[in-house]
């Protein structure tokens, strides 16, 4: 909560949209969904984790002890996901923050975990810290296109308790819902005890539980110990994990789409049926992102000329009863408010209310999700509404129509003096951040310019709802005795 001075925090505004479209359906997802299938059946998945091993030994998987090497039958697959949600809330600090994961709405965030920022005080390019995540943070608390949070930077000056340090941050400086990045099992449990602090009791986080983490796969078909410990521990505690694959054509997947996409999902869902297995009806999220590797330079690319068929991630996890994250949001371009950053993040944000995902990442950051200015967050959060108002019908009830009014009016007549006009015209235009007029009255300002002055308006004057003092002060000494514990 800000002062009544400052900017305030924005109304959650996730996006839908009014029109029903299904891209693939059964019969087209089949090939996929089957290969999958065959995929951990035959190939199967290396799990480096001996837990792991023995939770899916005891189901019936067969395990190659020598290798770490586990093959699914299909009907462990199958029966293994049946109990995993569709539906389920994604619980905040403020109640009014929950997000209903099934509700029909796509819930976005920022893109994470850059390492570089460029400093709004001395416009210095530099490796991000904690105080640049706290404080790009409570930006993320203001604005309604980040329904909840990510590390949008890391906490670079924290070593290896970064993870925890970045939670911290985050909970000190949004009272939305958190989605960490939590790896390793001692830093996992520290994170359920910050979260069970967070939420009042461990039946509470149960309930509504204010923290996720997501997690990553190894690609190709590999899932390593920190990260599958990591979500062992969250699922016992009823904390939701999202696990998520980068699979790289040409790389560490085939150069083919299809393969790269059996590859991600194969990953992805050997994850969900350890979750559940573990602990049974706990909630599980899916991520397949593909990247590109530029076969001359081997630079990651975000977006080639070729990104057909992004939304085939969500459709081929939905095949699989898992709600999806989707793949949406980045930029290979390298500086804020150029035709390539506007060019390459509306593109797929156009993509997202048709998707049907139930979360999405991501906007903010520049050089292929290395480095955030201030700047770029607004103009993205600027691409997102036009992105969210796009597939919205238009009301067209008797008000909307407007008969009587144009009657009124008639044949050559003006419509600025009419009560009906009075009543719609601001809603009739919503400006745009490229639409602030300048000091002459007669021409737009620029946009960059523009944003940048509204993102250092709510760094310099804007204060999300604080914890609690004993909150805090629990978190300080969890995050305190980790560090002792790992750092010595």
């Amino acid at each position: 909560m800000s002062g009544s001075a400052g900017p305030q925090r924005q109304p959650l505004a996730p996006l839908r949209s009014d029109f029903a479209v299904r891209f693939h359906d059964e019969a087209m997802l089949e090939p996929l969904h089957d290969a999958t299938l065959r995929l951990l059946e035959t190939t199967g998945m290396r799990f480096e984790s001996p837990k792991a091993l023995v939770i899916l030994k005891k189901a019936g998987a067969q395990v190659d002890e020598g290798s770490d090497l586990v093959r699914l039958p299909r009907r462990l697959v199958e029966e293994a996901l049946a109990p995993a949600p569709r539906q389920f809330t994604l619980g905040a600090r403020d109640a009014s923050c929950d997000l209903q994961v099934g509700s029909g709405f796509t819930y976005g965030t920022t893109d994470g975990c850059g390492v570089e920022v460029v400093d709004w005080r001395t416009g210095e390019r530099r490796s991000s810290t904690k105080a640049d995540l706290e404080a790009v943070t409570r930006m993320q608390d203001c604005l309604g296109s980040i329904s909840y949070w990510w590390p949008t930077v890391s906490a670079g000056d924290c070593g290896e308790t970064a993870q925890l340090h970045e939670i911290e941050a985050g909970w000190n400086n949004t009272s939305k819902h958190l989605m960490g990045m939590v790896q390793g099992e001692t830093l996992a449990r520290a994170a359920v005890e910050m979260a069970t602090a967070v939420a009042g009791g461990a039946e509470e986080l149960r309930r509504r539980p204010v923290m996720s983490d997501l997690i990553g796969t190894v690609s190709p078909l590999m899932h390593d110990r920190d990260g599958i410990e990591a979500g062992l521990v969250f699922a016992e505690a009823g904390i939701p994990v999202c696990y998520v694959t980068m699979p790289n054509l040409g790389t560490t997947a085939p150069a083919t789409k299809a393969g790269a996409f059996v590859v991600g999902a194969a990953e992805i869902v050997a994850a969900a049926v350890l979750h559940e297995l573990a602990a049974p009806g706990s909630p599980v999220i899916g991520s397949i992102m593909q990247i590109y590797a530029d076969p001359r330079t081997a630079l990651t690319l975000t977006t080639p000329l070729d990104d057909r068929c992004r939304f085939l991630a969500t459709e081929l996890l939905h095949s699989f009863g898992i709600p999806a994250l989707g793949p949406f949001g980045g930029t290979d371009a390298q500086a804020p408010g150029t035709w390539l950053a506007g060019v390459e993040t509306m593109l797929q944000l156009l993509q997202v209310p048709l998707d049907g995902c139930e979360l999405y990442t991501g906007i903010g950051l520049t050089n292929t999700y290395q480095l955030f200015t201030p700047e770029n967050l607004i103009l993205d959060d600027d691409l997102y509404h036009r992105a969210r108002h796009a597939f919205l019908d238009i009301p067209m009830d008797e008000e909307s129509l407007a008969l009587d009014v144009i009657a009124a009016v008639g044949p050559g007549g003006h419509f600025l003096a009419q009560p009906h006009t009075r009543r719609h015209m601001r809603d009739a235009v919503l400006r745009s951040v490229s639409q602030e007029i300048g000091p002459d009255g007669q021409h737009y300002r620029d946009p960059v310019e523009v944003a940048r002055e509204r993102a250092l308006d709510i760094l310099e004057n804007y204060r999300p709802e604080p914890l609690a003092d004993d909150v805090r002060a629990e978190l300080r000494r969890i995050v305190d005795a980790t560090d002792a514990a790992v750092k010595g």
